[in-house]
C-alpha cells in the first residue's frame, strides 16, 4: 500500500465531490431565492425545477465514491480497480424527495404565522434547505460506500476526517473502527468520508489513540476532569448514535433532543461493532 497513492486519492475524491456539492447548492440556494413569493405554486414549480438536479448530483457523489472506494481497494489489496455501480434511490430517506424539497417553503410559513418579517423567514427557509440538500448528499456517499465496500475484500473501515476543521462529533467517531455492513452514522454539516481499513483482522476498537487522547485533552479543558486510564469522561457517555427515522444513524451528543418520538427511533450508545 502507497501511502502517497492513498493520499492522492483522497485529495482528487475530496475536490472533485467539494465542487459538486458547491455547485449544487449554489444552485438550489439561487433558486429558492430568486422566487417571486413562497405560496404553495411557488412551492411546486420550485421542487419541479431543482428535484432532478439534485437527484442526478447525488448519482454523481454514488459512483464518484464506487470509484473512490474502489481505488483505495485496489491500492491497499493488488490488482486493477473495478466500481461495479451503485443503486441508490430517489428516496434515500424513505420519504418522496419531492416532499423533503417542500419542507423549506412549510419553514418560511411557519416563521411568518409567528410574525417574523419576510427577510427573516425566507432566511429560516434557505438555511433548512441548505441543510437537507448537504444531508442528502451525505447520504447518497454513505448508501453508496456501503454498497461498495460490502462487495470488496474490505472488512473494516474509518472514518476520514474533510477539512482542516471538524467538529468534535467526527473527531472522536474517527478513532474508531466499524464494520463494513454498518451504515457509517453522520449528522448535518458532516463531510467525513468512509475509507477501507488494509487487512482481513479486526483492528480493535480504538485505531487511533493519540488523536483519541488529544480530544479528552480538550475535553478536560472544558468539563474539568480527564482520566487517561479508565477515559472519564467515557467518549460513550458523551456521543451516541440516534436512529433517525429518514437520516438513519446519527450522531449526537447526549443531552441533544429530537422534537418528538415520531423523529427518532432507540437510542443506543455508540456502537461501531
Amino acid at each position: 500500500m502507497s501511502e502517497a497513492v492513498q493520499e492522492a486519492l483522497s485529495q482528487q475524491y475530496d475536490t472533485i465531490t467539494g465542487r459538486l456539492r458547491e455547485r449544487l447548492l449554489a444552485f438550489v440556494l439561487g433558486a429558492f431565492e430568486s422566487l417571486g413569493s413562497y405560496r404553495d405554486a411557488d412551492a411546486a414549480a420550485f421542487v419541479e425545477q431543482v428535484l432532478p438536479v439534485v437527484l442526478g448530483a447525488q448519482q454523481q457523489i454514488g459512483a464518484l465514491t464506487d470509484a473512490y472506494l474502489a481505488s483505495m481497494v485496489a491500492d491497499m489489496f493488488g490488482g486493477a480497480a473495478a466500481p461495479a455501480g451503485v443503486q441508490l434511490a430517489d428516496d434515500l430517506r424513505g420519504v418522496p424527495a419531492a416532499e423533503v424539497y417542500a419542507r423549506p417553503f412549510a419553514t418560511v410559513w411557519n416563521a411568518l404565522s409567528e410574525g417574523r418579517d419576510m427577510t427573516e423567514a425566507v432566511g429560516l427557509g434557505r438555511n433548512r434547505l441548505r441543510s437537507v440538500t448537504d444531508t442528502d448528499l451525505q447520504l447518497a456517499r454513505t448508501h453508496a460506500a456501503r454498497q461498495s465496500m460490502r462487495r470488496s475484500r474490505a472488512k473494516f473501515y474509518r472514518r476520514r476526517l474533510s477539512g482542516a476543521k471538524n467538529c468534535a462529533l467526527c473527531v472522536i467517531a474517527s478513532t474508531q473502527r466499524y464494520r463494513v455492513d454498518k451504515l457509517m452514522p453522520i449528522h448535518p454539516g458532516c463531510h467525513c468520508k468512509p475509507e477501507p481499513i488494509p487487512g482481513d483482522r479486526d483492528p480493535g476498537q480504538i485505531i487511533d489513540e493519540r488523536l483519541l487522547e488529544d480530544a479528552h485533552d480538550a475535553i478536560a479543558r472544558t468539563v474539568g476532569q480527564s482520566d487517561r486510564g479508565g477515559r472519564a469522561p467515557d467518549y460513550r457517555e458523551l456521543i451516541i448514535t440516534r436512529e433517525h427515522g429518514e437520516i438513519g444513524p446519527l450522531l449526537a451528543v447526549r443531552r441533544h433532543e429530537f422534537t418528538g418520538p415520531k423523529d427518532v427511533g432507540p437510542t443506543d450508545v455508540v456502537d461501531t461493532d
